[in-house]
């Protein structure tokens, strides 16, 4: 993702002190950040999902191109120096390029939980506990209009399931 600095010269370069929150999910700010150096920590309800230090990682993607509130909490878990846009969909408009190293990097993700999901399924598909559900996961994730979509544990359960 170190390419993605190189269409960051619009950015607001911050220093972000070790602890310091960038990002708190349910928030919506609207800001895209990319890291330059440091090591930040996405945090979901209590637990620390992923730690990011390498360099143009971006944070804050999902909740701009979603529209929607940010889905983890972002904080400095060392001191860090990150850019800051705080128009980020005018950023993309304007970076075409960078929407694509997103639309990458998302495509990755998903492939990777997807992957996963369909592991789970192959594995305990005919063990009818709640991991034979995973089918229906799989695709409910396909067919459902992106409006429609809202991750997380904490949600109300889908009546089509």
């Amino acid at each position: 993702m170190r390419a993605v600095l190189d269409y960051c010269t619009g950015g607001v370069e911050r220093e972000v002190p070790a602890g310091t929150i960038l990002i708190h999910e349910g928030g919506k700010t609207g800001h895209l950040f990319v890291l330059i150096r440091g090591r930040l920590e996405v945090v979901k309800g209590d637990s620390v999902v992923a730690v990011l230090s390498e360099p143009g990682a971006m944070l804050g993607e999902m909740s701009v191109l979603l529209q929607q509130p940010h889905t983890a909490t972002v904080r400095a878990a060392s001191d860090s120096v990150v850019y800051e846009f705080d128009d980020a969909a005018a950023f993309l408009r304007d970076q075409p390029a960078v929407a694509l190293l997103i639309a990458r990097l998302l495509a990755q993700r998903l492939n990777v939980a997807t992957t996963y999901l369909a592991d789970l399924m192959h594995q305990y598909g005919d063990h009818g506990n709640h991991l034979s559900m995973v089918g229906e996961l799989l695709q409910s994730m396909i067919n459902l209009p992106p409006s429609q979509v809202s991750p997380g544990s904490d949600r109300q359960s889908d009546p089509r399931m």
